[in-house]
């Protein structure tokens, strides 16, 4: 590298080499001076800087902040001397998130593993020395490779999807204060009743030995981004064929430790049908029938395990109206703007699906 302080009076300093230590998140400088040049204040002067190293692969992926003006002092014959240099900082494109970290944009990422590792520990010091908090790192999956690289610099793993993996590093010496993985899935139920009092039930073509013969109330997890009223109606009628209306939810059960250490939450759901004719999913329902109430009631895996006797209870309780579940009703909240469901009881209203007693 070669940095020129252009005007009256130059300056040239070669032999730069910049060492760099990502566990000290520091630059440092180091001049190789020869015996005729002096190091000299210049004020009042343009700075310019110029490059004879081999061009980045990706010149996208780092910030317009390429080089800073910083000081350097020294001593030459037993004499200070003290001086002006342009600092070469590649920085990887990020953009400042709204807790005082940054999100690193993953589309501009370097394809050369070198080249990602030296800007890396670069932008880690750059950051630090800005104040900045947590770094949010993506990398896709044609960008595994570099995945080792940022293991070695400190990154940790914070939450994989299909197609990426998510990694956090914590640049102050506090504790970390960046929010966990996702720590729950959601699981909907549906207690489908029609007006001759018959359950709609299914049995599952894979299940564990101790629910051998069951039937049950069809059930599944909610995808990303969809509401629990809709995701339920969704499960009935990929599993059994029938057309629903989302009632009311009528109770919900936490579980922790489910499937692979999250917790779990459950959402029991009263449907109306809309439709009688059942066409099971070949996939993953062996059978599904209507089911008087009574007899779906007696069956011996229900009267044993009071989670379930009690679920049953609080149905029957809502069919007799002697209990009134939750309704859900869309709202735009002024601290984000979205749309949301809130769900509450509304014994009082007179539009309310329910009337308890």
């Amino acid at each position: 590298m070669e940095l020129r302080l252009v005007g009256s009076k130059s300056l040239f300093l070669s032999n730069l080499e910049v060492m760099k230590s990502c566990s000290f998140l520091d630059t440092k400088l180091i001049f190789g001076l020869s015996g005729t040049q002096k190091l000299c204040s210049c004020r009042g002067v343009v700075l310019k800087a110029s490059r004879s190293s081999a061009s980045y692969d990706a010149a996208s992926s780092f910030s317009k902040e390429n080089f800073i003006l910083d000081e350097f002092s020294c001593q030459i014959n037993g004499k200070s001397c003290s001086g002006l240099y342009l600092r070469d900082i590649r920085v990887l494109d990020a953009s400042d998130d709204e807790y005082g970290g940054v999100v690193i944009n993953p589309q501009t990422l370097p394809s050369n593993p070198n080249i990602f590792a030296s800007v890396l520990c670069s932008s880690l010091s750059h950051w630090k020395m800005k104040g900045k908090k947590g770094v949010w790192l993506k990398l896709p999956v044609e960008k595994c490779d570099l995945v080792p690289i940022a293991v070695k610099v400190g990154f940790l793993y914070h939450h994989a999807e299909r197609g990426y993996l998510m990694m956090t590093y914590w640049l102050p010496d506090d504790p970390c204060m960046l929010p966990s993985n996702a720590s729950h899935q959601v699981g909907v139920g549906g207690f489908v009743i029609n007006d001759k009092n018959e359950v709609l039930v299914v049995q599952e073509k894979y299940f564990a030995p101790a629910l051998s013969g069951l039937w049950k109330i069809p059930t599944g997890f909610i995808n990303e981004s969809e509401e629990i009223f809709t995701g339920v109606v969704r499960e009935v009628k990929e599993e059994t064929g029938i057309d629903t209306e989302f009632v009311e939810v009528m109770a919900f059960r936490h579980a922790h430790n489910v499937a692979f250490e999250k917790s779990d939450l459950f959402f029991i759901c009263l449907l109306r049908p809309l439709s009688t004719r059942i066409m099971v999913d070949d996939l993953e329902i062996q059978a599904a029938k209507w089911m008087p109430l009574v007899k779906f009631v007696e069956q011996p895996l229900i009267q044993e395990d009071s989670m379930f006797r009690k679920v049953i209870d609080i149905c029957i309780a809502r069919l007799g109206k002697h209990y009134c579940g939750l309704s859900v009703h869309q709202l735009v909240s002024t601290f984000d703007g979205k749309l949301s469901s809130l769900y509450f009881n509304t014994v009082e209203d007179s539009d309310s699906n329910c009337q308890a007693n």
